[in-house]
Parts: structure tokens; sequence; C-alpha cells
């Protein structure tokens, strides 16, 4: 279905009141239905891979029509490996403990009453995002973990793979005997659906953008209603004097190079002045064998394959083979660098001190705060959470990995046995 010759207005309202009459279905069932969908849309998904990697390459070919960067291609593309690893994903998300109905707390009052404050769900989520088709996947499982309605809005990049995944999740949702308006898709490419998601404050209950800056701003400046995001993943790597210089190697090369397009990667690498000629001139020719441009600051400039860095690079999200660089002088210079330009989304250091370590932990602010390890496991799969529907930077209800648990309120209830107030 499309909706290119339809009502945009329209087409959302009825979105929007199908999630509503989802949403409420679904608060109330039971754990066993939702691992059953959940199965079932794994098992989907596995079944029609064929399918889903020939919509891939309609995508695909897409991007290379709009000039789409190899960082964004390689977000876009999906191969068997991938759907693998989505339906592990949907898998270890039915496995997980129902989060709806958990009792957070629990304590009796003088007064007679008793209380609980249970975990309920948000009620309906909008879901915008970019290039990544596995988000379809992710954010539909995610939300239907939590007892949410969903409806997701993909780029016009990935439109015929997020057409395919999301086939086989409403299979599961029928196979289980749940609403398929559950997880609903905006059936458009058109930029309008988006503009009208954003204010459609009757029906949805909370946005959560996955994308760059540019849709992550638009977002934030245009919402009506509630949002879950992170703007961007300037995500800075520290090694201390007293790193150690194999862990060093390993995990600078692998947090900047194993994929350079994702939220996680490494942007910019802090060296103590220390040891800047020697381990950190190793790490940095590394980098630089691996195909990484190093924008270095004057000290660092002196080693082989350093292009002088501008006030611009640190502070940049460059999602591609660029990494800046630059000396500190201590591990309180490295931790005020990263105040002033971290986004607040991951920031790791490499020692071997752990007084260093606490004093990093203790004074950055972060989502993600790391130690001796890749930045690159900034992910809630990885979390153990099955997958992640983005990765909030806010200090609001949601931080770090937005899991199932993260995807849920609360609520009291309040019993006694008649208890009046005076």
């Amino acid at each position: 279905m499309t909706t290119d010759n339809m009502d945009i207005g329209a087409v959302m309202r009825d979105l929007g009141e199908r999630a509503r009459a989802a949403a409420g279905k679904l608060a109330f069932a039971s754990a066993e239905r939702k691992h059953a969908a959940l199965i079932s849309a794994a098992d989907a998904l596995w079944a029609a891979r064929e399918d889903i990697m020939a919509a891939n390459e309609k995508d695909l070919a897409f991007g290379r029509e709009k000039g789409l960067t190899d960082a964004m291609m390689d977000r876009l593309m999906l191969d068997e490996d991938r759907i693998r690893a989505m339906m592990d994903g949907l898998r270890t998300i039915a496995e997980q403990p129902d989060p709806v109905g958990a009792v957070l707390a629990e304590w009796d009052r003088p007064n007679g009453l008793h209380i609980q404050r249970v975990r309920t769900p948000l009620g309906v989520i909008g879901v915008i995002y970019e290039s990544r088709p596995n988000v379809t996947a992710d954010a539909g499982a995610l939300c239907l973990k939590a007892g949410n309605a969903v409806i997701l809005r993909g780029g016009s990049e990935s439109f015929h793979s997020s057409a395919a995944i999301h086939a086989c999740l409403q299979k599961g949702l029928r196979d289980a005997g749940l609403p398929e308006d559950a997880i609903q898709r905006v059936p458009t490419r058109d930029r309008a659906a988006v503009q009208k998601l954003l204010t459609m404050t009757d029906y949805i209950d909370v946005i959560v953008p996955r994308g760059g800056k540019g849709l992550v701003g638009l977002v934030q400046r245009e919402a009506r209603v509630p949002v879950f995001a992170h703007l961007e993943g300037i995500v800075h790597i520290y090694i201390d004097k007293s790193a150690d210089p194999q862990k060093a190697l390993d995990v600078v090369v692998n947090a900047k190079t194993r994929r350079t397009g994702i939220c996680g990667a490494a942007e910019c690498l802090l060296i103590h002045e220390d040891i800047a000629q020697d381990l950190g001139a190793a790490v940095i020719a590394a980098l630089v064998e691996k195909g990484i441009e190093v924008r270095g600051d004057a000290t660092l400039q002196q080693i082989d394959g350093v292009v002088p860095a501008s006030e611009d690079d640190w502070g940049t999200e460059y999602l591609d083979s660029i990494i800046a660089a630059k000396t500190v002088s201590s591990l309180d210079d490295a931790i005020a660098h990263i105040r002033k330009y971290s986004s607040s989304h991951t920031d790791c250091i490499i020692t071997e001190d752990n007084a260093a370590v606490a004093r990093f932990f203790e004074r950055i602010d972060s989502a993600i705060l790391m130690h001796n390890s890749s930045t690159q496991f900034a992910d809630g799969g990885e979390f153990g959470m099955g997958a992640e529907i983005g990765i909030a930077t806010g200090k609001m209800h949601a931080r770090g990995p937005v899991g199932a648990e993260q995807l849920t309120s609360f609520k009291y209830l309040v019993t006694s046995d008649g208890a009046t107030r005076a």
C-alpha cells in the first residue's frame, strides 16, 4: 500500500486511532501471547530472508542513486548474517521476563494503605528512523514486549526492506491472536507523514527518533509529544599514561574500524602527552594502516600520516573513516575536553590505574562510560536487551540503551481494608 494520492492527514489519523485501540488490548495481553508473537515473527523473518534481501536490493539501488556515503550504505545493507542477527534479537527479547506488571516497590503505611508501584506500558510509541532497516524489527519487538502499540516510520532509503520485515512482525501478531494494529508502518515516503506524526498528541505518547543530527534535531524542534532521543554519538577514548599497550591498540582499532557508521564508533582519541610519541604513535599508525584519516593537534602532526585538525574536529560525529586526535596533559585535562565536546553518549578510558577509572566514571556524565572496552559495545543487544530502540542521552525517564523495560512507565496500586482519611 502507498499513499501518494491520498490525504496524509487522514492516513495518519487512521493509523493513530488503530494504534490507540490496539494499545488498549496490548496493555493486558499475556506474557505467553507476546512471547508467541515474537517467536513466530522470528521464524517468519528467517523464512522470508530471500524476499527481504531482494527488497533490500531495491533499497540499495535507491541509495546508490541518491549518492549515499559508504557508511550509510553499510547501514542500509542486509545479508543473511544481519537477518540472522535480527532473528536472534527477536528471540532474545521473547525470552526476557515480561516487564509489564512487575512490582518495582511495595510498602505499607500506618494509615492502613498497602501500596505497590508496578510497571505499565507507555501506550503508543512513534518511531522515526533513517537507513537501518533492522530498526523495524528491533523497535517493533521491543514495543510489543513492553505492551505498547507502535507506529514505525522508516527512512525513504529502507522503504522496501522495512516493508518486508514489517510483514513478518504482523504475521507473528496474527499467529498469536494479537491485533495486527499493534505494529503499524507509515506506508509512504512522503515527509509530510513525519510532520504529522510529531503533532499527534491525541494518539502518540512518546516519539523515538533514531538517526543523524538532522533528523533528531528536527524531531526535537517540531515534536509536540515527549521525545526519547540522542542527538549525536561524539564518542571519546582517552588513553591514559598507565594504559596497557596491547589493550589500547586492540580497543581503539576496534572502536573506530569495526563499523565506522554506527553511533558507538570512536570519533575522538585523547592521548596522555607522556605516551604520545610511543604508544600514541603506535595506535595512530595502526589506525592509518586500516585506512583511517587521523586529524591531529600540533604535537601529533609529527607522527607520519597525521593531518592537521581544526577546531571543528573537536565535537564532530564523522560516521566515516576519520578520527580526531589530541594530546592532553592529564586525566583532568581529558575530562575537561570530554565535558566540553561530548554529546553524552559513550566515552571510554584505557588505563590500568583503578583510581583513574573511578575519577573518570565519577566526573563524566555520559549515558555510557567504559573502561578498557571497545565503544562498539554501546548497543542494547550487547547489553543483553536483545535489541534497542535507540540510545537516549537525555536525563528524563530513559537513558542509555532503550530496551523493553525503558519503554514502560509505572502506576501505583493502593488497597486497604476500608481506610478513610481524617
